[in-house]
């Protein structure tokens, strides 16, 4: 077809002053066996996933040749463990992850809930600290000291799910805007004479126009888009590289939907923004990414562009994940059984217990049924097309 277009740990309103750039102690966020510190409108749902026209407009493309780019943020074989339940060994929230995002590039993050996304994005923006692995800024390694990640928080920011969790209701919005521009000092002016002029442009680019009327106003006099818009100017009034959106839609109206996702689009154009989306919505991926990252028990298990994911999909939890789609036209795939503890990850291939290849016996008739059940599959490369399944290997099988 064509194409048109981990644990609670904090609060979201103490993470949204964390990721502006405090140096209050993240201990508290920090997991078990910790790394060193130098180691680094348009369519109101979403729109339909692959088997339907998009109904937003016309997706404009990334920059030209973005993806031969050196990436603004990546990680490289990235664990983050906490301690389980009653204190019974390890929990793997996010094992052995790989990914890039280049300048200019909106990568989805996709998966069901409970599978290591959210605890993904809270490492990216210097929230936990990996037990192993590195998160790359620009290439180098991110320092976890104080004032180098107060520094890192700047240029990669957060925005929450849930605006109101993320919004003091006693400050008005000209307060939330300009938290960062005082934790950051002068130099977040740049070339702005005041700190008013700074979140007056803030809110403006965030789509709240003219910025003055809603300066004064508190987060129960707005609408649910208008919160969310407070959140993404709080995050662009320090002009930042990178936005890291966790579910930045969930929590609103599907009237007001596809104006955020419209604006993260705009922002990418006109300001070369790069941004790392966390949603278990496919047809949002479909609209507004670039390339997609699917997520399953703590390791991404698919990478892609979105067309090669969406349209033709090699791994198998994939395909369930796009069958029970609406707009898909394939009959829904139920998977068996309810997702694995992450702290008793399956030996061999972590989604062979709900896997329809073992389970319809196709597996069997492959001759991989034995390695499902006792080989992990390499984690995808953090470029290129790429899926963690033995069937992938197998010539002749649509798997």
């Amino acid at each position: 077809m064509t194409r048109d277009s981990g644990p609670e740990l904090e609060t979201e309103e103490t993470l949204e002053a964390q990721v502006t750039g405090t140096d209050s102690a993240i201990e508290d966020a920090v997991p078990s066996q910790p790394a060193s510190p130098e180691g680094g409108g348009p369519a109101a749902d979403g729109g339909p996933a692959p088997g339907g026209e998009p109904a937003t407009a016309e997706k404009p493309s990334p920059g030209a040749d973005a993806s031969a780019e050196p990436p603004v943020l990546s990680v490289r074989g990235l664990h983050v463990a906490f301690r389980a339940r009653h204190g019974r060994g390890r929990a793997l929230a996010v094992d052995g992850v790989d990914l890039d995002i280049a300048p200019g590039e909106i990568v989805a993050l996709v998966g069901e809930s409970g599978c290591g996304k959210s605890t993904l994005a809270r490492a990216l923006t210097g929230l936990v600290v990996p037990t192993s692995g590195q998160v790359l800024h620009d290439g180098e390694p991110v320092s976890y000291k104080p004032r180098a990640l107060k520094a890192y928080r700047r240029g990669v920011q957060l925005v929450l799910q849930d605006p109101t969790g993320a919004l003091n209701p006693r400050r008005t919005v000209y307060e939330a805007v300009a938290e960062g521009l005082r934790i950051h000092g002068k130099s977040a002016l740049g070339a702005f004479g005041d700190e008013r002029a700074k979140v007056a442009d803030a809110l403006s680019r965030a789509g709240l126009r003219p910025p003055e009327r809603f300066m004064a106003l508190h987060p129960h006099q707005l609408s649910g888009g208008q919160r969310q818009r407070v959140v993404i100017a709080g995050a662009l009034v320090l002009d930042p590289e990178v936005l890291v959106a966790d579910e930045p839609v969930a929590s609103l109206d599907a009237s007001v939907r596809g104006e955020i996702l419209k604006l993260l689009l705009d922002l990418r154009d006109a300001a070369g923004l790069s941004a790392l989306v966390v949603t278990h919505d496919l047809g949002l991926a479909w609209n507004i990414a670039d390339r997609v990252a699917v997520m399953y028990l703590g390791r991404v298990v698919e990478t892609g562009t979105v067309e090669e994911v969406l349209t033709d999909p090699k791994h198998p939890y994939t395909k369930a994940l796009l069958s029970v789609v609406a707009e898909s036209g394939t009959e829904p795939v139920i998977l068996s059984g309810e997702t694995p503890d992450s702290a008793a990850i399956p030996a061999g291939c972590r989604f062979h217990p709900r896997c329809p290849l073992l389970a319809s016996g196709e597996a069997e008739r492959l001759g991989i049924a034995d390695r499902c059940r006792t080989v992990d599959p390499a984690p995808p490369a953090a470029e290129g097309r790429h899926a963690a399944c033995h069937a992938v290997a197998v010539p002749d099988t649509a798997a």
